[in-house]
């Protein structure tokens, strides 16, 4: 049963040519999108000046 199920799908992803441009299009607007996301929302990483101000900081908050 399986394996008629994979011949219908490889036979009709064979065949396809507009659903494969249609598919790399997808493709591609979801990297971007992730992209973009993780560009925009996600924080990037201290340097390592920043990291040693703050080192201080809490140092000197400690005492």
């Amino acid at each position: 049963m399986f394996s008629r199920v994979w011949r219908f799908y490889r036979d009709g992803f064979a065949q396809m040519r507009l659903g494969r441009t249609l598919w790399k299009i997808v493709a591609l607007k979801l990297a971007i999108i992730f992209v973009v996301i993780k560009l925009l929302l996600l924080p990037s990483p201290p340097d390592e000046a920043n990291q040693q101000q703050q080192l201080q900081n809490v140092l000197l908050k400690q005492q």
